[in-house]
Formats: structure tokens, sequence, C-alpha cells
């Protein structure tokens, strides 16, 4: 069993002994962290099955004549997986009947089912402490309204993983073995769980991501995502380390625990030790052979698998260290269709009955193919933006085809680069550079807003801070990473703190500075006098008296003078110091002191910009001139040289041919006489 809380419990069965219920005697042994293992309540339906075992009761209906019957071997000579196959016949395939799906397949109505069939059977002693019920499962899933949110937060895992080597992340559409049925894969080739880590990932709220990088932070994430794509998952690990190789399978089913009616949340957990130079694959019994065959009981009749041949053969494609999660029994929209679709493209998974609310109103068809759309139902799109940076040897494969990465800075043009240091009680919280600028396709798409990360991941995609009712703003998109805020659990928002509502105010005014003294750029009239913005008078925050007012210059890069702008690498810009860009005064709000920096006037800035540009244009003109001229005066002393290698060359043929003339002449007077 492992602890959520002080008082909340899930409980993991391959962390239990199998035990007698209802007045008789229950062992108790304290678990791999320290903590009680307590009995868990088995349903009449799951312990009726094990009958040759007899580890429970009977059914509800005979429940006066229950009674339990010692473990026996039969034969000392026989190994564990020996006694499995005679209590499991794997080689039949009726073994197990077909497992059934929840109760309802519609995400939002499948916590309403009765549980009334509950089993009625307690623990005696344990009447202080509180259990997770079966549809809190179902009710922390709810916080991913956004069915790609919680697929997001399974390939945050992944990336998490990079740090242990994991090189490539592969999402995918695999079909169910029991009924051919699509169920979601996701596999990566990461450091892999041992059977501690498993029992943690599978437990509601343990997290053992220490790197302040990390993406995950509560522990809750794989339930929620999992729970949110479909009814059931079941998850296989591998974990090489020095001297061993553990692999494990763990089943988290919502259809299970509710169609078994059981009051509490009840996760079987295998294990096996695989011996690296023989390759044989033992089973680990860390509580005992009967709860090791009653765990694999429940994986064969609840997981897409029906013979543990077919659960270890999941491994194959694992290697000797990773992770392969499958979700089965995906979950349906009202209209009965799946709500991943996995047809429409087969290189994509798309979202079925899209609300086209959701997507931006444009006066352009283009613009209905524009990213700030298609991530709403791609998920080819939506992983490309997903993260701010891709190390180069980590791929995300989405049904066979590698995603590109996408940074959006790179979709912008007349860009800046602002510097912004949010400030509480006089203490700088941190600093973020917001790269701003146009859509190159504006003002042809009516496309704008914020994308704002959260330690390399997107958290809000076009975030809107102000109204565009009235074209002021249209076209402008930021991207930045603000470490400084928290995001919530979900990590489809951000948490609304003063911090939060600082970075807010902070791009409005952003957007509007930017706005007022660019629009000409792109076709709309630049007013002479910009007006200060309305945020400033409606901001959560006072203007003190005592306002410091310091003229502030846009720094700009544009294609003036027919001189084309270079590529930019934004991610690592900070970096960057030799950069012509520069990051101007910064903006510092905090307390009572805030900086207000009004801006000069367009004309001086754009002549200001144009000499700039002139300038470091004949910087290297003139640098090109000198590499000439050194050229040219190399090759000239190398003709000098040639020449004289050439003056030397004919005085010594000169020299021969005298020579060679001599000698005939000597010859021939020899020859006379």
């Amino acid at each position: 069993m492992i602890r959520a809380s002080s008082d909340l419990e899930i409980f993991l069965i391959s962390d239990e002994e199998m035990r007698v219920y209802n007045g008789k005697s229950v062992k108790l042994e304290p678990d791999f962290d320290g903590s009680k293992i307590h009995p868990d309540i088995r349903s009449e339906s799951e312990l009726s099955h094990l009958g040759k075992v007899a580890l429970g009761r009977r059914g509800e209906e005979s429940e006066e004549n229950r009674s339990s019957n010692a473990f026996s071997t039969g034969q000392s000579g026989i190994s564990m997986l020996d006694q499995a196959q005679s209590l499991i016949d794997d080689t039949s395939p009726s073994a197990f009947p077909l497992s059934p799906a929840p109760l309802c397949r519609q995400f939002w109505k499948a916590g309403n089912y009765d549980d009334a069939l509950a089993s009625k059977t307690r623990i005696q002693n344990y009447k202080n402490h509180l259990h997770v019920h079966p549809k809190f499962l179902h009710s922390n899933a709810t916080s991913h309204r956004w069915a790609f949110g919680a697929v997001a937060e399974l390939v945050d895992n992944v990336i998490d993983e990079i740090q242990s080597g994991a090189e490539f992340v592969l999402v995918d559409r695999i079909p169910n073995p029991r009924d051919g049925s699509p169920a979601l894969l996701i596999q990566d080739d990461g450091g892999g769980m041992d059977p501690d880590a498993i029992r943690c990932c599978m437990s509601f709220g343990f997290s053992n991501k220490k790197s302040k990088s990390a993406i995950g932070q509560y522990g809750n994430g794989f339930k929620t995502s999992t729970m949110r794509l479909g009814a059931d998952v079941i998850v296989f690990s591998r974990r090489k380390d020095t001297r061993t190789l553990t692999q494990s399978i763990g089943l988290l089913s919502y259809s299970y625990l509710a169609r078994s009616g059981l009051d509490r949340i009840v996760v079987p957990i295998v294990d096996y030790e695989v011996n690296i130079l023989t390759g044989k694959v033992e089973p680990l019994f860390h509580h005992g052979k009967e709860s090791f065959l009653y765990n694999i009981d429940i994986l064969l009749r609840w997981s897409p698998y029906s013979t543990e041949a077919e659960l270890l053969k999941q491994f194959d494609d694992i290697g000797s260290h990773g992770t392969r999660v499958i979700v089965y029994n995906l979950w349906f929209n009202d209209d009965g269709t799946l709500e991943l679709d996995f047809e429409t493209d087969p290189e994509d998974i798309r979202l079925r009955n899209l609300n086209t609310s959701n997507k931006v109103n444009s006066q352009k068809l283009g613009s209905e193919e524009h990213i700030v759309n298609k991530f709403h139902y791609s998920l080819r799109v939506y992983l490309s933006i997903l993260y701010l940076r891709i190390p180069e040897n980590f791929r995300m494969i989405l049904r066979g085809r590698i995603v590109q990465h996408h940074n959006i800075a790179n979709s912008l043009k007349f860009i800046e680069f602002i510097l912004y240091r949010p400030q509480t009680g006089g203490t700088v919280e941190g600093q973020v550079v917001t790269t701003i600028g146009f859509l190159k396709e504006a003002p042809r798409v009516n496309i704008h807003g914020f994308n704002v990360y959260h330690k390399n991941r997107l958290i809000l995609p076009f975030w809107h801070v102000i109204s565009y009712c009235d074209n002021r703003g249209r076209g402008v998109v930021g991207v930045l990473e603000a470490n400084f805020v928290e995001p919530t659990h979900n990590k489809q928002d951000f948490e609304k703190t003063s911090l939060f509502q600082k970075l807010e105010n902070r791009l409005k005014e952003m957007t509007w500075e930017y706005w007022d003294h660019h629009c000409g750029l792109i076709g709309y009239q630049v007013k002479k006098s910009p007006q200060v913005p309305v945020a400033l008078k409606d901001s959560s925050y006072n203007v003190p008296k005592h306002v410091k007012h310091e003229p502030v210059r846009l720094n700009k890069i544009s294609n003036f003078a027919g001189v084309k702008r270079a590529q930019l690498d934004y991610s690592s810009l900070p970096a960057r110091g030799n950069q012509r860009t520069r990051i101007g005064p910064d903006v510092t709000d905090g307390g009572n002191s805030l900086e207000i920096q009004p801006m000069t006037s367009r004309v001086s800035q754009l002549n200001d910009l144009e000499e700039d540009v002139l300038l470091e244009e004949n910087k290297k003109l003139h640098a090109r001139c000198l590499e000439h001229a050194k050229t040219v005066q190399a090759l000239n002393n190398k003709v000098l040289q040639l020449n004289k290698e050439l003056e030397v060359a004919q005085c010594e043929y000169a020299r021969m041919l005298a020579e060679l003339e001599y000698l005939d002449v000597v010859k021939k007077e020899n020859n006379v006489a």
C-alpha cells in the first residue's frame, strides 16, 4: 500500500500478503517505504475466480458458508510459473472472457455509475483511515477538459526522462488484442521504473523529480491524464541497473473497479527479474506467491492480454530500459464516436467534433489552416509547439513520423526583445525576455496573443491579454518563458497570483506599445501621439505620485535599406551578446516603485534604426574590403616570388644550354683527332 497523504490511501495489491477477512487474522508487514500495509477489500467476483487458491469468499449470496483454504503447491518441485499455469491455462484463448468495458463509455458521464453493489466488507481497526474511492479517478481526471492536455502530461514525463538518456517518445494507435478496438500507445526509451518506482508512479502524490527543470512536480499527472483518455491503462516498465534487470507490470483499471463494486482503488502490480547472462525471466515474490498469483489473475482478466506470455512479450519492444504505456477502452463522444480520431489523417491523431468556437475568427480563408487554429484539434501541430527547446538527439514520433519542432518566434517579423523584471516587496522575483513581433502573414490573418512557456513547456498558447475588437494589437504575437509564475496542476493555465496579474498587465502595455509604433509597417495608420495604455489606469496596482519617467527606445530589427534581417536562434537569445539587437532598459514593477518608460517619436527611432543598419553594413563591407586587400597583397607577393623563381630557372636553363653546346664542341674535336 502506498500512502498518498497522512490519511488518504490507495492499495497496491502487490504490496500485500494474501489474508483472511471479517474477524479472522490479518497479517501486516512493512512495505518498501516503511509505511504500514493495510489489507484491501476484494470483491466477491474476484475471489470466486481464485477458488483453487482459496484466498477469500465465494459470493454474497453464500456469505454464511464462506470458508478459507491454505495455499498448497501440490508438488514441491514445480516452479511458481508452472503453478500459475495450472491455475490459469495460458494456452486456452477462452481462459478468460472478454474484459468488459466501463459502465459508460462517455467520459463526462462515466462518473455516475451506481455503486450500490459495492462490497459491504469492512476491515476492523481501520475506521480512522480514509481511503480513495474509485470515483476519484474519474473526478480527478475532469481537470483535463481538453484531451490533448492529457496527452501532453504523458509526453512531459518522457521529456523529464531526457536527463536519464531518453532519446525518443513514440505516440501511436495500436489495436486492443481483446476486441480490436483502438488503444493509445505512449512509449519511451528512458531509464524505466524499478518495482518501487512504478508503485510511486501509480499512487497519488508521489514525485521524486528534484531537478529544477523538471516539468512534473505533483506526482498526479499520470493518473489524471490516462484516466482522461481512457477507462483503463496498463504500464510495462523495464529498468537496468549495474547488476539487475527488472521489469514490472501495473494496471489502473476504472472498468475493473467499477464493475467489481470496489469501494477503494486497488492496483495490481507484478514484478520480474531477468537474468542478464541467461535471459531467463523469474517472478519476484515481494509479498508471497499467493499475492503474485492474485495480481496476475486480475491482469489477465482485465488487461488487453489474456496470457502471461502475451504480457511478457510487450517487453520485447522496450529493449533494455524504457516504459510502455497503453491506454485502452478509450472514451467516446456523446454521439457514440471515439473522442480521438485516428482515421482522418493516418499520420496524426485528431479530436472529433471540435467546437468551432475554439478557432480564431478570420477574414481570410488561409488563416484557418494556421497553426493557431490547427493545434486545437491536431496532435502533431500541438506537439510541434509544446516545448520551447528540444535537444537535437531527441525525437517525438507520432504515428511513425517524426514531429518537426516549430519555434513560434521564427514565424514573426519586425521583432523586438523586451526585458521584464517583476518585483514583490522590493525583491526581484525573476526576469523574462519577451520576443514580440507581427506574424509574417499579418495583416492578412487575424491572429494574435502571447505564447507563455513555463520550464520549457507551453502553458498558454496565443493568450489574448487585450481586446482586439478595434484592431489595435491585431497580429501582434509574443513568446516568453515565465518561470516565476506557477502553472495549475493540469498545466493549461497559471495560478492567479499577484505576480501573474503583474505579468498580464505588462503584456497588455507591451502589446499596445508595440502596435502604436509598428502598425504602419503592416499598413495601418500610425497615430502621431500614442496614448498611454489604458491598462495603466485600470491595473490592479496604483501609480504613485513619485513615478519616475525615463525615455525608452524600442529596439527594432527590420528590412530597411534593403538589408535582410538575419535569422536568429531565439531559444538561445540571452546568451548571444554579439547580436546587434539590444535589450533596452527593463521595466520593473514592485510595490510603490513603478517605473513607466514613455516612448520617443517613431520617426526618430526609424532614423536611428536606419543609421544603425547602415553603420553595421558599412562595417561589414569595410571588413570585407580589408580581407580582399589582404588577399590581393598575398597574391602580389606570390607573383613576385614566382617571378624570382622563374628568373632563377631561366638562368639555370641558359647555363645548362651553354654547357651542352660546349660539350658538343669538345666531342667533335675528339672525333677529328
